[in-house]
């Protein structure tokens, strides 16, 4: 499995005789021990999205202010390695439909388990900076995930350019829009002060001063 990644990073077709041929194995041994070419490029994406994780994680809690949330940060540094990634462009240059069922298959090694770190990112949020939000963390991190691929694959997709910056910005607009704000005691409104006006300085107060939300 890492030589399949490892040629897979390199651009290389990941081609089962020659891949047996490098290993001193028979074709048959290596589909005995890695199965098909389809389940191999799956465990081989995976692989390679476990280090993409790692990297994205160490990248943003070095720079992380005191106060940001993990997630979004995290994720800014996923989309741009991905998108960066030569190896895997060639793959879904050569192989668009191949590429994308083994990305994007929702019982597939890759989605899952994209979805799944970015949940347990979320909980720490949670748990650390007491991020509330009105949906469940499971639900949100899905629609993060594929909310980043339907632009970051945007050209095997829909035929569009990729936007990792859209992606972004879209990414963070989703996690900033089911933030629940913090119940706050209603007020007493004096002269010469209207209660639109004070609701919407409570709401600028809630959403940047409480820091629950990263810029």
């Amino acid at each position: 499995m890492a030589l399949a990644a490892r040629w897979i990073r390199e651009g290389r077709r990941l081609d089962m005789q020659r891949l047996a041929h490098e290993l001193g194995v028979s074709r048959v041994t290596l589909f005995r021990h890695a199965g098909s070419r389809e389940e191999l490029l799956s465990k081989a994406l995976w692989l390679l999205t476990q280090r993409t994780l790692e990297t994205a994680t160490a990248r943003w809690e070095a720079e992380r202010p005191p106060g940001e949330l993990h997630t979004p940060g995290t994720a800014r540094h996923i989309n741009a390695i991905v998108s960066r990634a030569a190896g895997l462009r060639r793959l879904l240059d050569d192989e668009p439909a191949l590429a994308m069922r083994v990305l994007t298959d929702p019982r597939g090694q890759v989605q899952t388990g994209m979805v799944a770190f970015v949940e347990r990112l979320l909980r720490r949020d949670i748990a650390e900076f007491g991020l509330v939000t009105v949906i469940e963390p499971d639900a949100l991190a899905y629609a993060l995930v594929r909310l980043g691929e339907s632009f970051i694959y945007a050209d095997v997709l829909a035929a569009r350019k990729p936007d990792v910056a859209t992606a972004d910005r879209l990414q963070q607009a989703l996690l900033e829009g089911v933030l629940q704000p913090p119940r706050r005691a209603p007020q007493k409104y004096g002269r010469g002060r209207s209660a639109a006006g004070s609701a919407a300085g409570s709401a600028v107060g809630s959403a940047v001063g409480s820091g629950t939300i990263s810029r």
